[in-house]
């Protein structure tokens, strides 16, 4: 493996999946998809889809495309998530609480809200990993049905999940986990926390990372607060078998997000994100903006995940119409502002190569 074995301080995962670089593209549903995956795959690093967005049908697609233009190793990525009990009372309590800014924006209060798109993994979805048999299957919010996961290990496929603690970390070894990936507070977007809701003890990404390499026997993937070579190579000091990133690929090209979004990233600062559920009901760390102010950032009328998005939907459209993000799901995590805006495959090996530099100083006699 020449190269691979003795560049990197831990090469478990590039031999477990069998890539060039110990680098994981984030699945961030709803920026980015294939295009991004393809770039980072080709790149020598792990590029990933989120699928939890997307039907079965919109996932075979995107599947194909990859598959058509890459022999990479590819991750594909699902929620975990038991959909909510309907609780129309909730939605209403929390439609009366945005009605001011119906009002102020001159929507109709009592108009009707879309649904939001988030499905677990199910029947559906493990069909379509059957079909692609995708190198990496890779989960949020813990892990699927025992007997669907059993159905996504006997495709072949190497499956990963998600731990904010070293309890999760355990959980998901012992439930069949081949990788854990660690994420800490900093991360942006979701949080996979699952075992607990509990947000005040949440631990960063320094703390978690090696207390769960000590804790587990399979590669660790360390998440949160990772942007440039010193992350990298802090990761691999802390004992990580590699990094999972994602704010770093929002500013590429092949990112889906808004430029609405991309011009909030590009100004962010270390002290403007915060963990918020007023999005879709699970905490997820965002750039702060106006509603996340003023209802939030964190509110317990906010329905349960993940329908809360619903009733924001009315006002991000108009708000944004207008140029402003004041309603809208800014995703980050705390190092929007060490971002560069080259393309996800140029951003992979610059990652690589600037980390192989720190470690290499690191490392040097004195």
């Amino acid at each position: 493996m020449g190269q691979k074995t003795t560049t990197w301080p831990n090469h478990q995962l590039l031999e477990l999946l069998r890539i060039e670089l110990p680098i994981i593209q984030a699945p961030i549903a709803g920026a980015s998809g294939s295009e991004m995956a393809i770039a980072v795959s080709d790149a020598g690093g792990l590029g990933s889809l989120p699928c939890a967005m997307l039907d079965a049908s919109k996932a075979r697609e995107e599947i194909g495309v990859i598959k058509q233009r890459t022999t990479k190793p590819l991750n594909v990525n699902f929620f975990c998530h038991t959909p909510p009990q309907p609780d129309p009372d909730r939605d209403k309590a929390w439609k009366q609480r945005l009605a001011e800014y119906y009002t102020e924006l001159g929507i109709d209060p009592s108009v009707s809200v879309p649904s939001v798109g988030r499905a677990p993994f199910d029947e559906r979805m493990c069909e379509v990993v059957e079909e692609f048999k995708p190198e990496v299957v890779s989960f949020h919010f813990g892990l699927p049905d025992h007997s669907l996961l059993q159905r996504v290990k006997a495709s072949g496929c190497i499956v990963f999940s998600s731990a904010t603690t070293v309890a999760e970390a355990c959980w998901l070894e012992d439930h069949g986990c081949d990788a854990i990936i660690a994420q800490g507070y900093e991360a942006g977007g979701h949080r996979g926390m699952f075992l607990t809701d509990t947000l005040a003890t949440q631990p960063g990404t320094f703390a978690l990372v090696p207390q769960v390499v000590d804790a587990v026997k399979v590669p660790v993937v360390a998440a949160g607060g990772i942007a440039d070579g010193r992350g990298l190579a802090a990761a691999f000091a802390l004992g990580a078998a590699g990094v999972q990133l994602g704010t770093a690929y929002l500013f590429t090209p092949e990112s889906l997000v808004t430029e609405l979004h991309r011009a909030e990233l590009v100004s962010a600062r270390d002290d403007q994100t915060a963990l918020t559920n007023l999005f879709s009901g699970r905490p997820a760390r965002g750039i702060m903006n106006r509603i996340m102010r003023e209802v939030g950032p964190m509110s317990d009328q906010a329905p349960a995940f993940p329908t809360a998005g619903g009733a924001l939907a009315p006002l991000k459209a108009k708000a944004e119409m207008r140029g402003v993000t004041d309603f809208s799901s800014l995703w980050s995590g705390q190092t929007a502002s060490l971002g560069r805006e080259i393309g996800a495959g140029e951003l992979t090996q610059q990652l690589a190569s600037d980390a192989i530099q720190r470690l290499k100083e690191l490392t040097a006699p004195v």
